[in-house]
């Protein structure tokens, strides 16, 4: 990826918040590597280098800088944007896949050869896929070290480093001291137990969080999710095992409480949350384009920021729209919570009279005495049943017209059997051909799970009622083809039209 010297080097002598993330900082003078907004010293010229992505830094001999942490910077708005394969690596990536499987299974996944992708990476990213996946153990290894009371062998392993060796290696070439020094100087863990990590997830302002938790409170099931106090919860469903995860935002970022059976599964859960919640979007971007239209100009002005709430799991996000066609919202979610009674035995209680239960960590996971008789997870939530269990529920689970059920069961037979990929790095053209020759599955329902689950940042729904509402009450036309029509100046922002649509409505 090309980077301007003389945009670049302006966006570090201002200091500016909104490139984090786009790029990193190489002083060659001092051997450390920045975010664009760190508060050192502006250095000289002709001592920076810029780099596309922190394993680039790392590759050039660079170590992180311990003042501004630029691996806790936003990630690029590019790779939620972008659906090529560059894009669609970079968010397996973070969500461990290769950790999990190994270049091989990155390759694969994305249909291309693994001397074909590493070169595709090296050109856009400046490091390999290898490189990329250690940089981000680095960081969770980091994570780790700072907010558990984990030994430095077990925060090794739950990092995804393949030996103690490599993991003391990596830590002392990434931050210029060993892991046992990290540790000396740590902020003192978060209360909560063992097994539990407090850690704060970055964003580019503004960020307008009550629309987010007001979208997420509209559609949370009861024994998987909920809103409290300024608080999202959720149950998680991960690689290794379950999680919970309760988040806040706050001023300049947003604090994830995160508890979780296996420590392994912490690189992807973050990633799932940030995802969630759209961190890593670039909002000026997107409320620029569309304050450009007279129609929205009032209400991008008096509430910046809007994001576009996705998803934990692109398979409970397809059942979501499913059951969502053609009926409001409050109906949609007494029918889910009906789905998950037969999939989850009990959960109202779990979700009413909630007992916390700490999380013993042994190796890589927990204490088996301390899960028995859990009903959720770590704690009283739930995640999402997987297809392989919402294909086997017998017809009194569903709650819904024949013609329904068996859709739900089409797409999860689908995505059971490998046929349909609805992870983020997924080929959105190929998910929505797909999704559309399932039987009950039109342009709406594809429509939905291409926006909030594959995170197309361009999806319009013209023929949604809230929408042509919502359109209706701006001013905008409300017939689906004059509304379509009209959305075009809106690209490549019109999903977060959308949002703005349904809130006007």
């Amino acid at each position: 990826m090309e980077l301007d010297f003389e945009r670049c080097y302006r966006a570090v002598d201002s200091r500016d918040q909104r490139f984090d993330g786009w790029f990193y900082t190489g002083v060659t003078s001092t051997g450390i590597y920045c975010r664009p907004s760190c508060p050192a010293m502006t250095p000289k010229r002709q001592n920076v280098r810029f780099f596309p992505s922190a394993a680039a830094a790392q590759g050039a001999g660079l170590r992180a800088c311990r003042r501004c942490r630029p691996d806790a910077a936003p990630g690029s708005p590019q790779w939620d944007v972008r659906a090529d394969v560059v894009g669609r690596a970079m968010r397996l990536i973070a969500d461990g896949v290769v950790d999990r499987e190994g270049v091989p299974g990155l390759a694969a996944r994305l249909g291309y050869t693994e001397r074909h992708l590493h070169r595709m990476l090296r050109t856009e990213m400046g490091a390999g896929p290898l490189a990329l996946a250690r940089a981000q153990r680095a960081q969770t290894a980091r994570t780790l070290i700072e907010t558990t009371d984990l030994g430095l062998a077990e925060v090794a392993f739950a990092a995804g480093f393949g030996s103690v060796r490599q993991f003391n290696d990596t830590v002392r070439e990434v931050y210029g001291v060993p892991p046992s020094e990290l540790r000396a100087a740590r902020r003192r863990p978060a209360p909560g137990g063992a097994g539990t990590i407090t850690l704060r997830l970055a964003y580019r302002p503004p960020l307008h969080a009550r629309a987010l938790l007001d979208f997420l409170a509209l559609r949370a099931l009861p024994g998987m999710e909920e809103v409290r106090d300024g608080t999202y919860r959720r149950g998680l469903r991960l690689p290794h095992g379950t999680g919970e995860v309760a988040l806040t935002p706050a001023d300049g970022h947003v604090s994830a409480t995160l508890r979780l059976t296996d420590m392994r599964d912490l690189a992807p859960a973050v990633a799932r949350c940030r995802r969630l919640l759209d961190l890593d979007a670039d909002p000026a971007a997107v409320d620029q384009t569309l304050a450009a239209d007279p129609a929205l100009a009032p209400v991008v002005a008096a509430e910046p920021g809007i994001r576009l709430p996705r998803s934990v799991d692109g398979f409970e996000m397809a059942v979501r729209a499913i059951v969502g066609q053609q009926v409001s919202v409050t109906s949609a979610r007494t029918t889910l919570t009906r789905l998950l009674t037969h999939t989850h035995p009990a959960p109202a209680a779990a979700a009413t009279d909630r007992v916390d239960h700490e999380v013993v960590v042994s190796g890589h996971g927990v204490s088996r005495q301390q899960l028995h008789d859990q009903p959720a997870g770590v704690g009283g939530l739930r995640g999402f049943p997987g297809a392989g269990e919402v294909a086997g529920l017998a017809d009194g689970a569903f709650g819904m017209p024949a013609g329904r059920r068996e859709t739900i069961r089409a797409l999860a037979r689908a995505v059971a059997g490998g046929e349909l990929d609805l992870d983020p790095g997924g080929d959105r053209e190929e998910a929505v051909r797909r999704l559309l020759a399932l039987p009950g599955i039109g342009p709406w329902t594809a429509g939905y799970v291409a926006m909030r689950a594959l995170g197309d940042p361009d999806v319009l729904l013209p023929t949604d009622l809230a929408v042509r509402r919502g359109a209706a009450a701006l001013g905008l036309p409300s017939d689906p083809k004059t509304l379509d029509a009209y959305a075009e100046r809106w690209r490549p922002w019109r999903s977060y039209a959308v949002i703005r649509l349904w809130r006007a409505a």
